[in-house]
């Protein structure tokens, strides 16, 4: 469990926002940690992560979306009168929050899925807010949005449609070939709910900024960079479009971006088979980019 909860007040509408703190750490911190969690989902999902990045001396702090989890007030996936930009305002302001409360200390932000969505609009504006950014289970998600769009009419719709290349137990087998995690995702119920139809389109909303080489050049040179993906993810197509969502931060004048690709892991690398090497592999990074 985190050693405390609280919430802060969203510039962007006034929203209530829920938060969890992990703070056992011994000694003097190497850094902060900022978690972005995905669409359908929470924070206190993270508790193993952040326990294990509280061993490696960093502190950890997350929040519930709005629309999510606390935040969420019973109207799962409402994400409010400011919507998506609001969503992306926040982790800003959070951001901004813990840089602010931990002076001295980097700070990082890991932003996962829709998290990572947000993170990747975040930093066109907020790039100097972060000592470094993860991105997981990410994607182009221009990309990503044109080849929803033209899926066949009878296709799966929402977060069903990604499930369309596994064998269908519970429709969640595209997060992780675990299947006790997939089922305590299934039994979670913060996780999974029916998302709204304007949700999705909304979460494409800032596509077409995010592969704009003019918007990706305002980002700062020397802000590092990894985006870890499971190359089964769906939203990998392959691992192609890690690969590309990299090279298009390479080609903006981005010096330290490096891509790991997680071979027939799926969605939620932090909740794979082999995520012990996945945790691991994030906290060399940290570790390397706090000192």
């Amino acid at each position: 469990m985190p050693t405390s909860t609280s919430s802060f007040l969203s510039n962007a509408d006034g929203t209530p926002v829920a938060t969890y703190a992990w703070a056992d750490v011994a000694g003097t911190p190497a850094g902060v940690v900022q978690i972005a969690h995905g669409l359908a989902e929470h924070g206190a999902r993270y508790d193993r992560f952040a326990k294990a990045l509280n061993a490696a001396g960093f502190l950890v702090h997350a929040v519930d979306h709005r629309g999510h989890g606390r935040t969420a007030h019973g109207r799962l996936g409402d994400f409010g009168g400011a919507g998506f930009a609001g969503l992306v305002a926040d982790v800003a302001q959070f951001g901004a929050a813990l840089r602010a409360q931990h002076g001295g200390l980097p700070v990082f932000l890991f932003a996962h899925s829709m998290g990572s969505f947000a993170a990747q609009a975040a930093m066109l504006d907020h790039a100097a807010t972060w000592s470094g950014v993860v991105l997981s289970g990410s994607t182009a998600l221009d990309m990503l949005a044109a080849g929803m769009a033209n899926a066949p009419a009878d296709a799966p719709a929402g977060l069903a449609a990604f499930n369309a290349g596994f064998d269908h137990r519970t429709g969640y087998e595209w997060l992780s070939r675990d299947a006790a995690e997939v089922d305590a995702y299934v039994a979670d119920p913060w996780c999974g709910w029916d998302v709204p139809d304007d949700v999705i389109p909304a979460l494409f909303a800032p596509a077409t900024r995010l592969a704009d080489p003019a918007q990706l050049a305002g980002v700062r040179s020397d802000l590092p960079i990894l985006i870890a993906s499971g190359d089964a993810d769906p939203l990998a197509g392959g691992g192609a479009l890690i690969q590309l969502l990299g090279q298009r931060y390479r080609d903006a004048g981005l010096v330290d971006v490096e891509v790991k690709l997680y071979p027939a892991a799926r969605h939620e690398i932090l909740n794979e088979t082999n995520r012990e090497e996945v945790t691991a592999d994030i906290v060399a990074w940290l570790r390397k980019h706090a000192q």
